[in-house]
């Protein structure tokens, strides 16, 4: 009898490449980030300054493709709002995010619009189910109309919604499980909450199922009346760093971004920090060398 030798591909997908340490593209350094272009794996751009351009910002938004893996992200699809999404907004969110193609985009756990009213700034949802079944039900229409994976930011607050009744990390969590979005972890964001809001950042970390974890925001903010504030305007301090070096030790981080909005120093010192975001996400951890008898 002939043998018939069936043959196996095992084909696996990798869902996120590698990009390292990226920079937000800010009009104010975006000389310097052309010139250095080669220093970054990537650039993040926030998708509403390219949302109805002028020819200028169509030519910019160009040779930044030509130049760099460019993320995409949002600030006012208001992913929280109770009456939904504004569906003429998203379809030119995903408009432009097809143009760019890029591996994931990313939004914030927040909302930014209420009773279809703008409020200015990003606002934190109350921490209970109600607030995750909303969130999750817009998340679903997102999905609808954009294919690209969607991850999602924690924020800061100042204050804790009324009504809320969970822990922020047990509401993320449940927020990741219910969307099935993985995560982009904002660590300054982590580290400003936990000063102001008096919690374990270990705690935190280790309720996050680490897996889900595909990118980071870094920077540091300032002190006002006691109160940290993140205004993406200095050096990262280095509780921050500990926070990246404790991630990057569990779990593989596949970009970085140096999240600079104002107040900018030397580019030097943005390329500093790049460099050093660079040497703690490609941790390689330490392998016992001794021989084996």
């Amino acid at each position: 009898m002939e043998a018939v030798v069936a043959a196996v591909v095992v084909v696996v997908v990798i869902k996120y490449p590698i990009l390292g340490t990226g920079i937000g593209f800010r009009e104010e350094i975006k000389t310097d980030i052309f010139l250095n272009h080669e220093k970054f794996g990537f650039v993040e751009i926030i998708i509403e300054h390219y949302l109805d351009s002028d020819k200028y910002k169509e030519k910019e938004l160009e040779f930044l493709l030509e130049t760099f893996v460019v993320i995409p992200h949002a600030l006012n699809l208001s992913l929280g709002s109770a009456e939904g999404i504004n569906e003429d907004y998203l379809k030119k969110i995903a408009k432009l995010i097809k143009k760019i193609n890029p591996p994931w985009w990313s939004e914030h756990i927040a909302f930014t619009t209420s009773n279809n009213i703008e409020i200015g700034h990003l606002a934190p949802l109350p921490f209970n189910k109600e607030a995750i079944d909303v969130f999750s039900t817009n998340v679903k229409k997102v999905k609808s109309i954009i294919e690209t994976a969607l991850l999602l930011e924690n924020i800061t607050y100042t204050y804790k919604q009324p009504f809320s009744d969970m822990k922020e990390e047990d509401f993320l969590v449940e927020i990741l499980e219910k969307t099935n979005c993985d995560m982009l972890f904002d660590i300054t964001n982590l580290y400003i909450n936990s000063v102001n809001h008096n919690y374990s950042i270990d705690d935190f970390i280790n309720k996050i199922p680490l897996e889900k974890i595909v990118q980071l925001h870094f920077i540091g903010g300032h002190k006002s009346s006691g109160v940290l504030i993140d205004s993406h305007s200095h050096s990262t301090p280095k509780e921050v760093w500990a926070i990246m070096e404790k991630i990057a030790q569990k779990t593989k981080i596949k970009g970085a971004l140096l999240e600079w909005d104002e107040n900018f120093p030397n580019f030097d010192k943005i390329l500093y920090e790049i460099e050093k975001a660079n040497t703690i996400i490609n941790y390689v951890p330490k392998r016992n060398t001794a021989s084996i008898s």
